[in-house]
């Protein structure tokens, strides 16, 4: 796609400085732009940057001075960080702004969707799917039978969405997601040989929440396992049977949650964090990463460690873990010198 500087200045309610005609068509940092390229100077640090760029356009603060000549033609706005998100949110939905039902696909006659579908080659919707309006369905997505998708969904190439699985507006569903799984339910007998259980639950994702590609969510053995609005999961993450998520919490890559654990809402969990089963985390709870999760955590704790510890206390701790064999040698030659004086 190709904007000119009119286009994005309109787009981002900016001031040009420069030739209003040059077209861009490709983003870039400021020290790797090259022409036919958009970037953004927000950072102080990059500032040098600025006078040696090959870029056509930079977006900049309406308050930026140059101090020498420049070659790219400016943009300036009131905060060019936000306005160079704000751009990027614009393209994302120009490029992705697909319709229509791509060939080959299935969808059940007893499905229902609602306007501006886009539904992509070699996809899935089993019975009594129903999908809201602005739906982007991406290629070889899978659909289950019961399904409710809300409005503006998306779910890219690969995703596979079991049976009864109710997932509200405004969600994105990366590749390779699968959201509906049976849990991990066996019982052993007598022999150790192990029978399954039945995992009659579903999964219901509420709105707003981005899943991460190769992320699982298991459904429950009974009633629902509960991803509420706003959650923002990263790639590889395991959510087990009956898991409850609040809102607005964000849980960084290779996270494991064990069965019927409830998280709280605006809680931040690092990456390989891993948590066991049938424990309630607080609100607000602050997990650093590779931490293990073995008790129920208070409102407002911030934690580390394996098994965890308070985070001020595992910092403490660990100058003298890393210190261990030198104070053992220091405690093994004072019970020696101790010993001699006997």
């Amino acid at each position: 796609m190709i904007f000119t500087a009119t286009q994005i200045a309109g787009i981002l309610n900016g001031e040009i400085e420069g030739d209003e005609t040059v077209e861009v068509s490709k983003l870039a940092k400021i020290e790797e732009g090259t022409q036919g390229s958009l970037t953004f100077l927000s950072n102080p640090k990059y500032t040098q940057y600025i006078y040696s760029t090959d870029a056509s356009i930079t977006i900049v603060d309406k308050t930026f001075e140059a101090e020498s000549e420049i070659k790219t033609t400016l943009i300036r706005v009131d905060d060019a960080y936000k306005a160079f998100s704000q751009l990027l949110e614009y393209y994302n939905m120009v490029k992705m702004n697909k319709t229509g039902i791509e060939q080959p696909s299935f969808i059940s006659e007893t499905a229902s969707y609602g306007d501006n579908l886009y539904f992509g080659a070699f996809s899935y919707m089993g019975e009594n799917v129903q999908i809201g309006g602005n739906a982007k369905i991406y290629p070889n997505v899978y659909i289950g039978d019961n399904v409710t998708l809300g409005d503006n969904i998306i779910v890219f190439s690969g995703a596979k969405i079991y049976s009864e699985t109710i997932i509200g507006n405004g969600c994105v569903i990366h590749s390779g997601a699968i959201v509906g799984a049976d849990g991990f339910g066996f019982t052993p007998n007598e022999k150790g040989e192990y029978s399954k259980v039945p995992q009659t639950g579903n999964v219901i994702i509420e709105d707003n929440v981005d899943v991460g590609a190769g992320t699982t969510i298991d459904r429950a053995t009974l009633g629902s396992t509960i991803i509420r609005k706003g959650v923002k999961l990263d790639n590889q993450i395991q959510i087990a049977h009956n898991v409850e998520i609040g809102e607005h919490t964000a849980i960084a890559a290779q996270t494991g949650i064990a069965g019927s654990t409830k998280i709280g809402k605006h809680c931040l969990i690092g990456g390989q964090v891993g948590i066991a089963g049938h424990l309630t985390i607080g609100n607000k709870v602050r997990i650093q990463a590779q931490s293990g999760i073995g008790r129920n955590i208070k409102d407002e704790e911030a934690i580390q460690g394996s098994p965890a510890l308070g985070y001020s206390d595992y910092n403490k701790s660990y100058v003298h873990f890393k210190n261990l064999p030198k104070i053992v040698d220091r405690v093994y030659k004072l019970e020696k010198k101790i010993n001699n004086n006997e």
